[in-house]
């Protein structure tokens, strides 16, 4: 499995648990459906699905986990037509207007007795820790969700002293400079899509893809004072993303050297081919990361 967003963190302490110990204190939070009129269920579930009971999986001195939230919809619309009705036959046979706190209540009771047939749906967010390197890294899209999966485990484990890596707001004006002079880092290719905003507050947002962005129409937003905070990227040949001013990764992919390597290994069942693409996954962050905080002078000189 390859993971596609990155939320990226570093511990402050050294993370010195054992598998072990992190399985144990993980199982006293385990996924369980929700209940009849649960609104959602939150806990931990196997990073290999149904091939293992093992909620930290480790491979190679890095260790997997897997949060799986459920949720339970109740479309808006249909509760307040059902609302509508109900307030409606109350207001006509008692011959008096609702107040707002009984439609209120009313609105609760409809709700907790929809939930029982309503509609659910479940996602699954992974995370790995690397210990010897200190990074904590969450396949998550959105901080929200990143930040769900750490307050999970932080309860779990007691403490989790992390502290996401986008710690000194340098990352649009490094990215300024690539883009306005044309001109990265070797290991750096600049590719085809980019998002600039003016620093004015809610100020102009340009949006380009599939655009060469060389071209001196993009140079002349960056003259008018326009910071990008987005910008597609690839380094060495091996992976390529989309970096936003808090030096999130989108739409990570791991290019054809990466994926020749992983198909070049023999698996034999889908364990063996998980913690092949974890080694080789979590090798190239390993090597990725540290490069990632000199680029944009979090812990380093910039480039």
């Amino acid at each position: 499995m390859w993971f596609k967003n990155l939320a990226v963190y570093r511990f402050s302490e050294p993370f010195e648990l054992s598998a072990d110990a992190v399985q144990q204190k993980l199982a006293e939070s385990p996924f369980k459906p929700c209940g009849s009129h649960d609104t959602f269920s939150f806990g931990w579930t196997s990073p290999l699905g149904r091939a293992s009971d093992d909620l930290a999986h480790v491979n190679n001195g890095f260790l997997m986990v897997c949060a799986k939230k459920e949720e339970k919809v109740v479309p808006g619309s249909v509760v307040n037509e059902m609302l509508q009705d109900r307030i409606t036959e109350i207001e006509e046979r008692e011959a008096r207007k609702l107040p707002a706190k009984e439609r209120s209540r009313l609105k609760d009771e409809l709700i907790f007795d929809l939930l029982p047939r309503a509609f659910s749906f479940s996602k699954k967010t992974y995370a790995y820790i690397d210990s010897r390197g200190g990074w904590l890294v969450v396949d998550a899209a959105s901080a929200k969700k990143a930040e769900d999966l750490l307050s999970l485990l932080r309860k779990c484990l007691g403490s989790l002293p992390v502290t996401p890596i986008a710690g000194n707001g340098m990352a649009s004006s490094v990215m300024t400079r690539w883009l306005l002079s044309n001109q990265a880092p070797g290991d750096i290719v600049i590719e085809d899509e980019c998002e600039l905003r003016s620093p004015e507050e809610e100020g102009a947002i340009i949006r380009c893809k599939r655009h060469d962005l060389g071209l001196p129409e993009i140079k002349n937003h960056l003259d008018t004072g326009k910071q990008v905070i987005k910008l597609a990227m690839n380094w060495t040949d091996r992976l390529s993303f989309v970096l936003d001013e808090n030096l999130a990764i989108k739409r990570l992919k791991f290019l054809d050297l990466v994926q020749e390597q992983a198909a070049s290994i023999e698996a034999f069942d889908e364990v063996e081919q998980f913690d092949a693409d974890f080694s080789i996954m979590t090798a190239e962050l390993a090597q990725f990361l540290p490069r990632l905080l000199e680029l944009f002078n979090v812990e380093g000189k910039v480039q």
